[in-house]
């Protein structure tokens, strides 16, 4: 991973060079109406307040749990043995970003959702309350945090949420053989090149012209700048959007020729 300088150096010279937050001067009608529908509103789900309250009480919880790391899911070294309090300052997302991923699936309303890479379970829930009609799976390595992540579901009553526990290798493809077509997929356990590129092409598979793909920390490291790179090279992809901490990718018919936006955020 690129060391916090390394990582602010490359904010600034996104932030210095990406297009307008607002929309000015975007000339894709797609982009634009996904920067002003969704980037710049604040919709929030109705139990907006349950979510964050939960987030601060994992925040501030000491009690120490063993935990199985099956990859490079987030900014630390993760040992056996973590305070839940630490691992929530690390892992779980800004509520900038889980409140955007709530407004995407809201605005696009996909069939269904998979996050890889539950944590605690905070993004999660705002990704299950976007589709309350719909089934959200999420996948986690670690037993433990699975267990954390249940208790989050539990006390904000969701109902709609499948946790499926184990290596996303494993998982994957049984979970790519029990729906017709990819809906919307978050992408958030296993910040290496080869892993990544190994789930890009399993959802290859069984993307359609409706379905998106969320890259989380495309700036993470080398192996995932790479890894960016090279899926928005793929024939399939025709629009990807980067901002900054995600990359969105689509496989939209009506864009006849690739675009790559980069968007500030």
């Amino acid at each position: 991973m690129y060391s916090t300088v390394e990582l602010s150096l490359k904010y600034i010279r996104y932030f210095l060079t990406a297009s307008n937050g607002k929309g000015h001067g975007i000339h894709s009608p797609f982009v634009y109406q996904f920067v002003t529908q969704v980037l710049n509103k604040n919709n929030t789900p109705s139990n907006v307040d349950a979510i964050e309250n939960r987030r601060a009480l994992l925040k501030t919880n000491k009690s120490v749990i063993d935990i199985v790391d099956l990859g490079a899911g987030s900014r630390q070294s993760v040992n056996k043995k973590r305070a839940i309090g630490e691992i929530a300052k690390n892992a779980l997302k800004q509520k900038k970003m889980s409140q955007l991923l709530y407004r995407m699936g809201v605005y696009f309303k996909p069939s269904h959702i998979l996050e890889m890479g539950t944590s605690l379970g905070i993004t999660s829930s705002y990704l299950a309350m976007s589709i309350p009609d719909s089934q959200f799976v999420t996948m986690e390595g670690s037993a433990s945090i699975a267990q954390e992540a249940m208790t989050t579901f539990k006390q904000l009553n969701l109902k709609n949420v499948i946790i499926k526990e184990g290596d996303f290798l494993a998982n994957l493809p049984s979970y790519l053989n029990s729906i017709s077509s990819v809906g919307m997929v978050y992408i958030d356990g296993n910040h290496r090149y080869i892993p990544t590129m190994q789930y890009f092409n399993l959802l290859l598979e069984k993307v359609n012209e409706h379905s998106i793909l969320i890259f989380d920390d495309i700036y993470w490291s080398a192996e995932m700048e790479l890894a960016w790179e090279e899926i928005k090279k793929n024939d399939a992809v025709t629009l990807t959007i980067d901002l900054f901490h995600i990359g969105i990718v689509f496989f939209r018919k009506e864009n006849k020729q690739k675009e790559h936006f980069t968007i500030r955020y």
